[in-house]
């Protein structure tokens, strides 16, 4: 019988996941919280990856014979999978990458190449991942435009005043934003800022890592410009990812990488491009990946992402109201619209201290600056402990996890 606070029953799904069911350590139980740095595997998914290897393995968009056919029809079935996942326009939309990383790499190194120049401003925030810091440093060395970084409010919220304030008087090219905060768990109104971002003539970029395993998204309502996330976060493998782009924008943007299928015909004197998506896709790609990504999906949806979404919220509430309850414990973000994560400090403890003492009562969690250490900066902390949640995370594994921080405090007192 399904839990009545919960949209679907946990245990049933914690079935699905051959990882859960297994000890930490001998006699420990596993308590996995650390899914904002990379989700668990359904076995249905392990099992499709497994299928393709044994019965279904060739190139594919190369060869005319059965295994190839079947293989170009996995992969291109799981583009169009993900396309109506976050309701793309069209297939073509869809771009294959490694992960959230190479997507946003992919738009620095295509269109802000291409486009931007010395007088230029791209918008990012103090909260975001180094991916989505680094490659636009890099690139405003050798291009010479501006990167400015939108301040936080106290709650961890984005200044939105100063967000409407710089596009009105800087001559900003870009925003690129992360949907949620990996660490304050801030979910930011990119709909409101792709607005925003539109009327001062700008685009936006938002990196979805946090969002996309999270909550629907729907990239035509946001009306955002691109969108980038990982499989590895929303239970498919590791190694593979997705660009979206407006159809107008990717057909415009030169390719990336040069290779086999970017191409459309090549000579000795050059080269011309394939159609979209293709142009952005060169070389063998990750076949199994995007196969398991497909599945990934299909498993999301017939949860449903509204369900998952509540059954998190529900989770990651209880989460904090049993973190209120510890002396000497911090979480960071008091946003309203949170996602699935606490991040956290115990007085008198490094936070490495907390996560090595969970660990050996079978909890893990994440400890570090978790790829945010401007945020940590700006926090004037060297880390934090980091516990995020689910679709399969229960409340006795928060409180599994209060229990050990009770142990762990008693343990440093």
């Amino acid at each position: 019988m399904t839990d009545p606070i919960f949209p679907y029953d946990i245990a049933t799904v914690r079935a699905d996941f051959p990882v859960l069911h297994q000890e930490h350590h001998p006699g420990t139980p596993l308590v996995f919280l650390d899914n904002a740095a990379s989700s668990q595997k359904p076995a249905a998914v392990i099992d499709a990856m497994s299928t393709y290897y044994r019965q279904s393995h060739a190139n594919v968009h190369r060869g005319i014979h059965k295994l190839s056919e079947e293989a170009t029809a996995a992969y291109e079935g799981a583009r169009k999978k993900v396309q109506r996942f976050i309701h793309a326009a069209s297939p073509r939309e869809i771009i294959f990458t490694r992960g959230t990383t190479e997507s946003i790499n992919l738009v620095a190194q295509t269109w802000g190449r291409a486009t931007l120049g010395p007088g230029d401003v791209v918008l990012a925030t103090v909260m975001e991942h180094h991916a989505n810091i680094v490659p636009w440093q890099m690139l405003a060395q050798e291009k010479g435009f501006s990167l400015q970084y939108v301040p936080l409010l106290p709650d961890g919220t984005l200044n939105l005043e100063v967000y409407r304030r710089w596009l009105h008087e800087l001559p900003v090219k870009l925003v690129t934003v992360m949907h949620g905060s990996n660490v304050l768990g801030t979910v930011n109104p990119v709909a409101h800022m792709a607005r925003l971002a539109h009327e001062a003539g700008a685009l936006i970029l938002v990196d979805g890592a946090q969002s996309v395993p999270h909550m629907p998204v729907d990239v035509q309502a946001l009306d955002c410009d691109f969108l980038a996330f990982s499989g590895h976060k929303m239970a498919a493998p590791t190694g593979v990812g997705v660009l979206y782009g407006k159809r107008a924008l990717l057909e415009a943007m030169p390719p990336w990488m040069g290779g086999g299928d970017m191409i459309s015909r090549v000579t000795l004197a050059g080269s011309t491009w394939n159609e979209l998506p293709y142009k952005f896709e060169a070389g063998t790609p990750a076949i199994a990946e995007v196969i398991g990504l497909g599945v990934a999906v299909d498993y999301l949806s017939a949860l449903g992402m509204e369900n998952i979404h509540r059954q998190e919220q529900l989770i990651t509430r209880y989460a904090l109201e049993r973190l209120s309850e510890i002396p000497g414990v911090t979480v960071y973000g008091q946003a309203e619209q949170r996602g699935a994560v606490a991040a956290f400090t115990v007085d008198g403890i490094h936070a490495h201290d907390v996560a090595q003492m969970l660990d050996a009562d079978g909890i893990a969690v994440r400890a570090g600056h978790h790829c945010a250490m401007p945020l940590h900066d700006l926090l004037s902390l060297p880390a934090t402990a980091r516990a995020s949640f689910y679709l399969y995370n229960t409340p006795a594994e928060v409180d599994a996890l209060v229990t050990a921080l009770y142990r762990a405090k008693q343990a440093f007192a």
